[in-house]
C-alpha cells in the first residue's frame, strides 16, 4: 500500500471537523468560525459559509444528500441545505461538541457538554436529555436505531431514537482515558453491529452493541483525535498526537501510515465509495491522498494464492473454485506458491505452509516452517525445500531455516522469474533479466545457464511442456518464440503484453494485449477473440487471466484451431487439439471428417465423447468385417454415406462395389419405393414381391391401412392383411379373405376367425371354424357367447365336448343366482366337488351376510348333493356323515332367521308361542361349538322375553342367568338389565299350559330338556311343526326285519277293516227315572288299536327303543294316518304314525318338512314354509294326510284342551 498526495491546501485555522458529500463532489471543513466548501476533485475553495459566532467544532452530512448540519461554540446548530444555504437554526446551554445523522430516518443528534437533543425535520422543537458528562464524540448504528455517545469521563452511552440509555459501558482508565472518538462499522456484511473506540489512553477497542467488547485493547502508543471507517468497513483510518495518519485492519492491525504532517492530525476521512482519503490538521493544512493497493499474488498451475484486506491471504483453486483464507493478523508483503508449498512475507519474518495431503483437490493449509526475520526483496520465489530472493541483479537462495545456501549475481536488472519445476531440491528456475538474456538456474548450482540472449528487455517468459520451445514477452510487446536447442526463432506475434504456453498441448501457447486473447497453434494463424487483463496460465481449454485485482479461468473454445487442422486431414493432431476443449458441435464435425476419412480410430475417439451410438455401431461393424478380411474402402465409405443421408452416393458407391442388394435394402428401408424400382428396374420376382411387402409395411405404418391390406393381399402376406383388418374391424373383409383361402392354410382361417369372434361376429367365426374342421374352438365359441342351445346340440352329436359344454355351463348359472341348474349342469358333466364347493360358498356368504333362511335352504341343498354322492360306495360314510351334519345346521340356521329378525327388526311376523318354541328348540338342539353367525345371547335373550310373557318365569329366571356370563351387546345390555331384575318379583315356576307332552309315552317333558329334543322318559325324538315349532302328534316306528318298504307300502294301502265297536251304553226308562248303563263285553276288550298298544308296551327304560311293527300292525295302519319320508338310498325310508288322526298334518315330499296349524301360530303354512325351501323355491306341491275323529284326544287324555278344537 502506499499514498499518493492529490492535492493539498491550508486554512488560516485548526481543522476542527470533515464532512464529505454522499456523492463526494464536496467537502465541507470545519475551519474557525467558518465552514470551508471544497471540491475534491481538484481542492478548488467553492465557498466559505458564515453563520456561526465562535468556532466550529463538529459538521455532518446527511445520508441523503439534502442537507448538512454545524456545531459551534457558540452553543448553536445551524441546518444547510445542499445548496450551501442555513434554513434552521436552534441552541444548547453549552458549546456544541458533535453533530450527527441518523442514515435512515435523517434525525439529527447534537451533542454539547451538558446534554445532547435530537431533531428530525417532521418535529416543531428538538427534544434534548440531560448528559452526566461532556459528549465528545457521537454516532448513529447502520439501522439508525442506536445512538452511541462518548463521554470525556471514559463511559460510553448507547441511547435508542428516543434518547433511552440502553447500554452503558465504563471503560477501565475512567476520567483519565477521555473518549475522544468512536465509529459504527458501516458493513452490511457484519453479522453484528461493532464499535470502534479510541480514547487519550491511547487505546484502540471495539464493542458488540450489546456492550460486549470483541478481543483485547490494542496500544497506540499516542493520543487520537479521530477515527474513521472505509465505507464498506475493510479498514479503518486513525490520526492523532503522532502526527500521521494510520491505516488500520478493521480489526484493529496496523497496515502502515498514510502520510505524515507537520502537527497534530485532528480530522481524517474516506470519500465514499473509494480509495480516497482526506487529512485537517492543527496548523489549518488539508491533504487528500489516494491510497494505492498493489496486488500481492502468486500462481501454479491452478491455484492461486493473493492478498486480501492486507492481512489475510486466499488460496483459489482455479479448477473447483474452492478457496480458503490464512489470517496472518499482520501485513502481507509477498505471496508465492509452488506445488504443495506456500510461501507468505509478513513485515518481521516469512511463513512456509504445507498442504495436509498430495490430493490435488485438497485445500487445508499448515504451517511447516518459520523464519523469524526481516528481509527486503523485489520478488519471492519458493520451491520444495528453499526460498529464493531476489534483489535487484541478486538471487539469493535460503532454506526454510533462513540459512543461505547460494547466491547468484546478475549482469543485469531481474525482470522475470519463474520456477519451472524439477526433483525436489533440485528445482529449475527461468529467469530474464533487463539487458535481454534468458537463463535456466537450478537451485542446486551456482552456475547459471544462458539459453539465449535478445536484443530487448525481458518482460514475460515461458516454456513449454516438453521443454524444447521458449516464448519471451519484450519490452516492446512482442512475443517471440523459439527453439532452445537450436536458439532459432520460430516465429513472433506483435501487442503482447504476457504469454503462457499450454500445458497439455506442446503446440499451442495464448498471449494477451491490447484487450485481445490471441491463441496460436503450431504455425497456423492466430485467432485472436476480446478478453481484458494478463494472461498468467494455459491449461487445456482454460486461460487463467488477471484482471485488475482478481484472477478468473475462462473456458476457451479450441474450435479455431482445431478446424485448422482438419483442413489439412490431420485428424490425429485435430483430436488432441479437441480434447483441450470444443463444443458437442465441433466434436460432431470431427467425427464426421475422420469417418469419411476413413479414419475410424479417430472417428470412434470423437463419437464417443458426443455418445452417438448409432455411428459408433458402424465403426464398430467395420471394424469386425475388417478384422475378417474385407478390403473394400468403396463398401466401407457406401455405408458411412447411407448413415449420413448421402444415399444416392450410396447406391452408386454400392454399385460399383458389386452389392446392388444392399442399395435397394437401403432404399426400401427409407420408403423410397419410387427410387428402389428405378433401381431394380426389371428384376427378379421374388425381389418384386419383397418390394411390394416392405411398401405395404410403410402404408401400415404411415396410418394408410386399406392401402397396406390390398398390397399384403397382393404379396400372398395374408397373415400381416388379416391383423390389419382384425385391428380395425372390418368384419366384411376379414370375412372376404377367409371364404378365398384354402381351408388348408389353418393359420391365416384361425387368425381370422379369432378376430371375428372378438369382432362380436360369431356367425361367421362358426362358419370359418366349420372350414377348417376345428370342432372344439367351435364348441369353445359357442360356449363364450353363451350360445347354449348350438353347444348342447353339438354335444350330442359329439360327446367328447360333454365337459367343454356343461362345465362353464354350470359355472355360467352359478354366476346368475340359477343354483340348481347349475348343479345339475355340474352332475351332467360329472363334477361332483364343484357342485358342493358352489353350495358351500353361497352358504358361506349368506352367513356372513346374515340372510340365515337361504344359508338353511343352502345347507339342505348341501345335504342333499352330499347324499347324492354317498350312492359311490367308496363314499358313502363321509357322505352320510355330512348329509346328518348339513340338515342339523339346515334345521338350526331356519330357527334361528326368526329370533334374529324379532331382534333385529322392529316387527316380527311371529307370534310369542312360535318364538318361545324356536328358542327352546335351538337351545336344545345348538352343539358345543356354535355355528358361525348364530348367537347364543339373542337366542337366551328371546327365550327369557317370551317365557316372561308367557308364564315360564322359572326358564327365564335360568336364561338371564346364562346371559350373566356370555358377552352381552351393548344395545341388549339395558333390556337384560332391567327383565333380570324384574323376573325376581314371578313366582319360581313354570305354567303347566306350556309343558311339552310325549305323544308315544304320554308323560310331560320339563321346558329345559339337558337330553335336548328328546323325551326324557321314553327317549323318542320328538317331531316338531315346521311352522310353529309345537310338537308334533307323530311317533316313528321302523319295519320289522325282513319287511321291505315296497311291502309295507302295500300293506298299509290294504287299509284292513276293524272290528266295529258295538254301542257299549244301554238306556232304561221307568216311569219315574231314566237310567244309563254302561255294558262290558269280552270283545270289546280286543277293539283296541294294535299301534297304540305296542307303545303302552315297549315304553319306559334309560335307553331309547325304537318301535318296531309287524306285517299285522302295519295291515291295521289307515293310509291316512301314516306319513312316510321316502329318503333316496342309500338312506332308508322314514315310517310316521299320527296319534290323533282328526288332526291334519301336512308333509312337503321334496324336503320332507312337515307342519301344520297350531293356536300358537295363525299364519297359513303356505307362509311360512318350507323350511328349508324346497328346490324350485317355493311351497309345494303338498301331500296332505288327514286323520279324522270325532272324539279328538279322547283316547289319549291330552292336558291341553286347546289342541281338541285347533290343526296341529
Amino acid at each position: 500500500m502506499r499514498a499518493v498526495l492529490t492535492w493539498r491546501d491550508k486554512a488560516e485555522h485548526c481543522i476542527n471537523d470533515i464532512a464529505f458529500k454522499p456523492d463526494g463532489t464536496q467537502l465541507i471543513l470545519a475551519a474557525g468560525s467558518r465552514l470551508l466548501v471544497y471540491d475534491t476533485s481538484d481542492g478548488t475553495l467553492l465557498q466559505p459559509l458564515k453563520g456561526h459566532k465562535d468556532t466550529v467544532y463538529c459538521v455532518a452530512y446527511a445520508k441523503d444528500g439534502k442537507r448538512f448540519a454545524s456545531g459551534s461554540a457558540d452553543k448553536s446548530v445551524i441546518i444547510w441545505t445542499s445548496k450551501l444555504e442555513g434554513i434552521l437554526k436552534y441552541t444548547h446551554n453549552d458549546s456544541i461538541q458533535c453533530v450527527s445523522y441518523n442514515p435512515v430516518t435523517h434525525q439529527l443528534a447534537s451533542c454539547s457538554s451538558s446534554d445532547f437533543g435530537l431533531w428530525s425535520p417532521e418535529q416543531k422543537s428538538i427534544s434534548k436529555n440531560k448528559s452526566s458528562s461532556k459528549i465528545i464524540c457521537c454516532s448513529w448504528t447502520n439501522d439508525g436505531q442506536y445512538l452511541a455517545l462518548g463521554m470525556f469521563n471514559g463511559i460510553i452511552s448507547i441511547r435508542n431514537k428516543n434518547g433511552e440509555e440502553k447500554v452503558k459501558i465504563e471503560r477501565p482508565g475512567g476520567s483519565l482515558s477521555p473518549i475522544w472518538s468512536i465509529c459504527w462499522n458501516p458493513s452490511r456484511e457484519e453479522h453484528n453491529d461493532i464499535l470502534a473506540v479510541a480514547d487519550w489512553g491511547q487505546k484502540l477497542s471495539f464493542y458488540q452493541l450489546s456492550g460486549k467488547q470483541i478481543g483485547k485493547d490494542r496500544v497506540l502508543n499516542f493520543d487520537p483525535c479521530c477515527i474513521s471507517y472505509f465505507t464498506k468497513g475493510e479498514y479503518i483510518l486513525l490520526g492523532g498526537s503522532d502526527k500521521q495518519v494510520s491505516l488500520f485492519t478493521k480489526d484493529g492491525v496496523r497496515l502502515g501510515t498514510v502520510g505524515e504532517q507537520n502537527s497534530w492530525v485532528w480530522t481524517c476521512r474516506v470519500k465514499p465509495d473509494s480509495n480516497y482519503v482526506v487529512v485537517g490538521c492543527q496548523d489549518g493544512t488539508i491533504s487528500f491522498y489516494q491510497l494505492i493497493f498493489s496486488t500481492v499474488h502468486g500462481l501454479y498451475k491452478d491455484r492461486y494464492a493473493y492478498r486480501d484486506s492486507m492481512t489475510d491471504v486466499i488460496v483459489q483453486h482455479l479448477i473447483t473454485e474452492q478457496k480458503v483464507r490464512i489470517k496472518c493478523k499482520e501485513l502481507v508483503k509477498k505471496i508465492a506458491i509452488y506445488r504443495n508449498r506456500l510461501a507468505i512475507q509478513l513485515p518481521e519474518k516469512i511463513l512456509i505452509y504445507e498442504l495436509y495431503s498430495e490430493d490435488s483437490s485438497d485445500m487445508h493449509y499448515r504451517v511447516k516452517e518459520r523464519i523469524v526475520k526481516k528481509f527486503e526483496c523485489n520478488l519471492l520465489v519458493v520451491c520444495a525445500n528453499h526460498i529464493i530472493l531476489c534483489q535487484e541483479k541478486r538471487l539469493q537462495c535460503l532454506s526454510f531455516s533462513g540459512l543461505k545456501e547460494r547466491e547468484w549475481q546478475m549482469e543485469s536488472l531481474i525482470r522475470y522469474i519463474k520456477v519451472i519445476g524439477g526433483p525436489p531440491g533440485r528445482e529449475g528456475l527461468l529467469v530474464g533479466l533487463k539487458n535481454g538474456q534468458i537463463l535456466k538456474i537450478f537451485v542446486d548450482n551456482l552456475f547459471a545457464i544462458v539459453l539465449l540472449k535478445q536484443a530487448t528487455a525481458v518482460r514475460c517468459l515461458d516454456m513449454s511442456a516438453s521443454r524444447k520451445k521458449l516464448a519471451v514477452v519484450d519490452e516492446n510487446d512482442t512475443c517471440l518464440v523459439y527453439d532452445i536447442d537450436t536458439k532459432e526463432l520460430l516465429f513472433q506475434e506483435p501487442n503482447a503484453n504476457s504469454v503462457a504456453w499450454n500445458t497439455q498441448c506442446e503446440d499451442m501457447l495464448c498471449f494477451s494485449g491490447g484487450g485481445y486473447l490471441n491463441i496460436k497453434a503450431s504455425t497456423f494463424p492466430v485467432h485472436r477473440q476480446k478478453l481484458q487483463g494478463f494472461v498468467v496460465g494455459y491449461n487445456g481449454s482454460k486461460i487463467f487471466c488477471l484482471h485488475v485485482f482478481s484472477i478468473s479461468a475462462v473456458e476457451v473454445p479450441q474450435s479455431a484451431p482445431m478446424y485448422q487442422y482438419l483442413d489439412r486431414k490431420m485428424f490425429k493432431e485435430a483430436y488432441q487439439i479437441a480434447c483441450l476443449g470444443v463444443t458437442d458441435t465441433d466434436w460432431r464435425e470431427l467425427a464426421m471428417e475422420a469417418l469419411e476419412g476413413l479414419d475410424f480410430e479417430t472417428a470412434k475417439k470423437a463419437f464417443i465423447r458426443v455418445q452417438h451410438l448409432r455411428y459408433l455401431e458402424l465403426i464398430s461393424s467395420i471394424e469386425e468385417r475388417k478384422k475378417r478380411g474385407e478390403t473394400n474402402n468403396d463398401l466401407f465409405l457406401a455405408d458411412v454415406f447411407s448413415y449420413q443421408g448421402k444415399f444416392h452416393e450410396a447406391a452408386k458407391l454400392y454399385k460399383r462395389s458389386g452389392h446392388e442388394s444392399l442399395a435397394l435394402e437401403m432404399y426400401t428401408d427409407l420408403r423410397m419405393f419410387e427410387y428402389a424400382k428405378d433401381f431394380l428396374g426389371s428384376g427378379d420376382p421374388k425381389e418384386t414381391k419383397m418390394l411390394i411387402t416392405k411398401q405395404a409395411d410403410w402404408a401400415r405404418n404411415i396410418k394408410e391401412p386399406k392401402a397396406a391390406v390390398e398390397m399384403y393381399i397382393s404379396a400372398g402376406e395374408h397373415v400381416k392383411a388379416i391383423e390389419i383388418c382384425g385391428d380395425h374391424g372390418w368384419v366384411d373383409t376379414l370375412m372376404d379373405i377367409a371364404r378365398k383361402l384354402d381351408k388348408a392354410e389353418r393359420e391365416p382361417l384361425l387368425l381370422c376367425a379369432t378376430y371375428l369372434k372378438k369382432l362380436d361376429s360369431p356367425g361367421y367365426a362358426a362358419e370359418t371354424y366349420l372350414k377348417m374342421g376345428d370342432l372344439k374352438s367351435l364348441v369353445q365359441l359357442h360356449v363364450e357367447t353363451q350360445r347354449w342351445d348350438e353347444a348342447f346340440a353339438l354335444g350330442e352329436k359329439h360327446p367328447e365336448f360333454k365337459d367343454d359344454i356343461y362345465v362353464p355351463y354350470a359355472q355360467w348359472l352359478a354366476e346368475n343366482d340359477r343354483f340348481e341348474e347349475a348343479q345339475q349342469a355340474f352332475h351332467k358333466a360329472g363334477r361332483q366337488r364343484e357342485a358342493v364347493q358352489v353350495l358351500e360358498q353361497l352358504t358361506d356368504n349368506a352367513v356372513a351376510e346374515s340372510r340365515f333362511n337361504d344359508a338353511a335352504y343352502y345347507y339342505w341343498m348341501l345335504s342333499m348333493q352330499c347324499l347324492d354322492i354317498a350312492q359311490d360306495p367308496a363314499q358313502k360314510d363321509v357322505m352320510l356323515g355330512k348329509f346328518h351334519h348339513f340338515q342339523r345346521l339346515a334345521e338350526l340356521y331356519h330357527g334361528y332367521h326368526a329370533i334374529h329378525r324379532h331382534t333385529e327388526d322392529p316387527f316380527s311376523v311371529h307370534g310369542p308361542e312360535t318364538l318361545f318354541n324356536i328358542s327352546r328348540f335351538l337351545l336344545h338342539s345348538l352343539p358345543k361349538d356354535t355355528p358361525s353367525g348364530i348367537s347364543k345371547v339373542k337366542i337366551l335373550f328371546t327365550l327369557a322375553k317370551q317365557s316372561k310373557a308367557l308364564g315360564a318365569y322359572r326358564l327365564a329366571r335360568h336364561a338371564y342367568d346364562k346371559l350373566q356370563g356370555l358377552y352381552i351387546p351393548t344395545r341388549f345390555q339395558k333390556s337384560i338389565e332391567l327383565g333380570t331384575l324384574t323376573i325376581r318379583t314371578k313366582p319360581f315356576h313354570d305354567s303347566e299350559e306350556l309343558v311339552p307332552l310325549c305323544y308315544r309315552c304320554s308323560t310331560n317333558n320339563p321346558l329345559l330338556n339337558n337330553l335336548g329334543n328328546v323325551c326324557i322318559n321314553c327317549r323318542q325324538p320328538f317331531v316338531f311343526s315346521a311352522s310353529s315349532y309345537d310338537v308334533l302328534h307323530l311317533v316313528e316306528f321302523c319295519l320289522e326285519e325282513g319287511i321291505t318298504d315296497e311291502e309295507a307300502i302295500s300293506l298299509i294301502d290294504l287299509e284292513a277293516p276293524r272290528p266295529k265297536r258295538e254301542d257299549r251304553q244301554r238306556e232304561i226308562i221307568n216311569n219315574s227315572s231314566q237310567i244309563l248303563q254302561l255294558v262290558e263285553t269280552k270283545d270289546s276288550m280286543g277293539d283296541e288299536d294294535p299301534f297304540t298298544a305296542k307303545l303302552s308296551f315297549e315304553q319306559g327304560g334309560s335307553e331309547f327303543v325304537p318301535v318296531v311293527v309287524s306285517r299285522l300292525v302295519l295291515r291295521s295302519m289307515s293310509r291316512r294316518d301314516v306319513i312316510i319320508k321316502r329318503w333316496p338310498p342309500p338312506l332308508r325310508w322314514q315310517y310316521f304314525r299320527s296319534l290323533l288322526p282328526d288332526a291334519s298334518i301336512t308333509m312337503c315330499p321334496s324336503c320332507f318338512q312337515v307342519g301344520g296349524h297350531s293356536s300358537s301360530s295363525r299364519v297359513p303354512l303356505s307362509a311360512t314354509f318350507p323350511l328349508p325351501r324346497c328346490p324350485s323355491g317355493r311351497p309345494g306341491p303338498w301331500e296332505e294326510e288327514h286323520i279324522h275323529s270325532s272324539k279328538l284326544g279322547k283316547r289319549f287324555g291330552c292336558p291341553r284342551p286347546y289342541l281338541h278344537s285347533m290343526c296341529i
